[in-house]
């Protein structure tokens, strides 16, 4: 199981600074789209290294305690992350959108400097989002039991193992998480339903292809996403499975991450001129 995550983890973080290298390396790539794809590598980067250290930590030693400080900050970051995530890929909806739906006005709509501002507004939503809950979590007891039944320090087994009454935590989790949620995914939904009238609305078999081709790959991983956050998260605590709950939040923690290089840069022959670019460059 070590050597398992162990290769996994060191794919996703390969795979990922890559995108990271290649599209800072092209300066033909510094367009809204990829500097969004730098966001979303950078995220996927941090919230796997938040989680799978600590956890080939425990596999490579079996010592499984965490402090209460390295839980909590643990909590915030994935959190953080997490939240931050979401706004990230309603952007790049948004962007596949004027793409598509508004290509002569692309420039003016997206310009670098309005998505430098919806990234830099991404990463303050979801640095203030956790506060909340973690002032929250901060006030409730642990005595019933200390033993976390998950791989990680995440909001539903940590509410579950709580002798104190955890209605405020569980309602902030609803409020905000709900909140942000359903707005990022309501733009998200409503920019993808604009995205395939106008494609369809295309005469040539070809140019629809093509057309759709350009927001295939972050429809897919939009999918994979929203699927594992909302049977993870958009429930009570009282609904909690940790068994069901440990493998959703698995596929959150290890697919979405691992698969993101894999769906960004497959058929983006873009990208894969840039990496032919940066390789020729390093051996010269």
């Amino acid at each position: 199981m070590f050597i398992i995550i162990f290769l996994l983890y060191i794919f996703i973080i390969f795979g990922n600074m890559t995108i990271f290298i290649v599209i800072l390396g092209n300066s033909h790539l510094h367009s809204p789209m990829y500097l969004l794809l730098i966001n979303l590598s950078v995220i996927d980067i941090a919230y796997t290294s938040t989680i799978l250290p600590n956890v080939l930590k425990i596999l490579l030693t079996q010592h499984k305690a965490i402090s209460y400080v390295g839980c909590m900050t643990q909590l915030y970051f994935f959190i953080c992350l997490a939240s931050t995530e979401v706004v990230i890929l309603a952007a790049m909806a948004y962007d596949r959108y004027v793409a598509i739906c508004h290509p002569l006005h692309y420039v003016s709509l997206m310009s670098l400097k309005h998505c430098k501002g919806l990234a830099a507004s991404a990463w303050v939503i979801g640095l203030l989002d956790p506060a909340g809950h973690i002032a929250l979590l901060s006030k409730l007891s642990f005595c019933a039991s200390h033993c976390i039944n998950h791989f990680f320090c995440d909001l539903s087994p940590l509410l579950k193992i709580s002798c104190s009454n955890t209605d405020n935590v569980e309602m902030m989790n609803y409020i905000v998480g709900t909140l942000l949620t359903l707005v990022t995914f309501l733009l998200t939904l409503i920019s993808y339903i604009l995205i395939i009238s106008t494609i369809l609305k295309i005469k040539s078999s070809h140019g629809r292809h093509k057309a759709f081709s350009t927001c295939s790959s972050h429809l897919t991983c939009i999918s994979i996403f929203y699927g594992t956050i909302i049977c993870l998260y958009m429930r009570p605590a009282s609904s909690y499975y940790p068994e069901q709950d440990k493998f959703f939040a698995f596929l959150y923690v290890v697919l979405v991450p691992l698969l993101n290089p894999i769906i960004y840069t497959l058929k983006n022959h873009e990208f894969k001129d840039g990496v032919k670019k940066l390789l020729l460059e390093m051996k010269n």
